[in-house]
């Protein structure tokens, strides 16, 4: 049986240096959300950020349009950054198979062999779950301070 495992901080690095574009699956409007926390951050990083968020598609998060879904979204992205409840990450990662995307990232406490299964499935080898993007990103790109 097949047994995910995250890549190594290396390879997670080089996802973080070469991506440009993070779509955030589950992107929050309220300033107190974690979602929005971290996006906000990952944007003054430098990245751009693509809400989306089916209950406020058309209108703005972050100052960017927020799409209803990943298929709507009008460019390629690098990174699928999901905050949906892990009952939710199988849907998707069915998605993400369909679209023009790198990498498929599951914030802190979302991981399910399902998902993972799906996603080795499609071919797609650069997965992370069970982590957080601006946890790896502060100690991977700024020397480690948190």
């Amino acid at each position: 049986m097949y047994e995910f495992q995250n890549p190594t901080d290396e390879r997670i690095q080089a996802y973080l240096a070469t991506s440009k574009t993070i779509a955030v699956v589950g992107l929050s409007d309220k300033d107190d959300s974690v979602s929005k926390r971290i996006s906000k951050f990952m944007q003054d990083m430098g990245y751009r950020i693509i809400p989306v968020n089916p209950r406020l598609a058309g209108g703005e998060i972050l100052e960017e349009k927020v799409y209803a879904s990943l298929s709507d979204i009008p460019l390629a992205i690098d990174i699928v950054n999901v905050f949906r409840k892990k009952e939710f990450l199988a849907d998707v990662a069915h998605e993400f198979v369909t679209i023009d995307a790198r990498i498929f990232w599951a914030q802190l406490d979302l991981q399910s062999q399902e998902t993972a299964a799906i996603l080795k499935e499609a071919g797609c080898e650069d997965v992370v779950m069970n982590r957080c993007i601006k946890r790896d990103y502060l100690r991977l790109m700024s020397g480690g301070v948190i």
